[in-house]
């Protein structure tokens, strides 16, 4: 076992498998020997070289292409874009093609690519580095969607994702990159996909998160502990497939739910979750579904405070179901 950062993680788990497949490969823009914008593959230019870990031209597109070419002759390739903001010139060969090989072709084809982005505010990037679309792949069948919160579920969600069929579009936290330190087993593991975990064990609330906002939320049940108020946080680790099994059991136990994330509002990821649990859990409900989100505005750099939903935010939430 090893403490380590959830980004020094998706390092370790890249590392791992390209040791043990040597059909795993890395491209991108500045993924080789500069070893990325957050030096994600640093060292890895070095150790597998430029045939294995390969800087591409800044051509999002371009790279999604190469890596479904890459994957429909056999190989498993891992594309680096750079931002979740830079993904859109990308968006079509990720939805329109990608997404449908294995459809489009009855199952004859796969297409086992992970296309990795950090997502998400917290490092005052602005509207151009701090955004949160995983609405938008998680609403496109043929692809999974999986977000870590935690170093040892980034190394085995990620070795996972690398292994599977289908396209996995992997969303990592930027913000809590090195923030966030546990110990992780060293050599090969994998987290199921499509799994979620309770983060918290809880009886009076569910608070349903993902992403950087699971160490929101578990502080702002510490929080609202103090005043007596018990809250369960559900990790979702995967939005597609989701988990909603492991929701409805929190659901049904509390009676109440919260759903938070730090993505607009408006058709947002949450609205989805506040759907299934009102279709499927309202006799358990004693509280109407509550979601703490970003705004509907683009992400704000002065006022990125604001727009990120805080702890106390989500405290603020918590006792509003509770008191209704």
């Amino acid at each position: 076992m090893t403490v380590r950062t959830l980004l020094q993680s998706v390092t370790d788990a890249m590392k791992t498998e390209m040791e043990l497949d040597d059909r795993v490969v890395i491209i991108g823009e500045d993924v080789g020997r500069d070893g990325g914008v957050f030096r994600a593959t640093e060292g890895l230019h070095a150790m597998f070289g430029g045939e294995r870990v390969m800087d591409t031209p800044l051509n999002e597109s371009g790279i999604i292409g190469t890596a479904t070419g890459m994957a429909l002759y056999g190989m498993r390739p891992i594309a680096e874009i750079q931002f979740m903001d830079f993904i859109y010139p990308a968006f079509d060969q990720i939805v329109s093609e990608l997404a449908k090989i294995s459809y489009r072709s009855g199952g004859t084809y796969t297409a086992p690519v992970v296309i990795r982005t950090p997502y998400g505010g917290g490092i005052k990037g602005g509207l151009y580095h701090s955004q949160s679309s995983e609405v938008y792949f998680a609403h496109t069948s043929g692809l999974k969607v999986v977000t870590p919160s935690t170093p040892y579920d980034a190394k085995g969600l990620l070795i996972a994702s690398i292994r599977d069929e289908d396209p996995v579009v992997f969303l990592e936290p930027k913000r809590i990159y090195r923030s966030v330190k546990q110990e992780v087993p060293d050599g090969a593991y994998t987290v199921p996909i499509g799994k979620a975990r309770i983060a918290l064990e809880g009886k009076d609330v569910s608070v349903i998160t993902y992403g950087a906002s699971v160490h929101t939320c578990l502080e702002a049940a510490a929080m609202v502990a103090r005043e007596g108020i018990s809250a369960e946080v559900v990790d979702l680790r995967t939005l597609s497939p989701l988990d909603i099994e492991t929701v409805l059991k929190s659901v049904e136990k509390t009676g109440r739910a919260v759903v938070a994330n730090e993505a607009p509002k408006f058709c947002g990821f949450g609205a989805e979750i506040a759907a299934l649990i009102a279709e499927k859990a309202i006799d358990s409900l004693r509280a109407p579904i509550l979601r703490v989100s970003g705004f509907d505005t683009p992400f704000t750099y002065t006022w990125e405070n604001v727009y990120l939903p805080d702890a106390e935010r989500v405290a603020g939430y918590i006792r509003r179901s509770m008191s209704y």
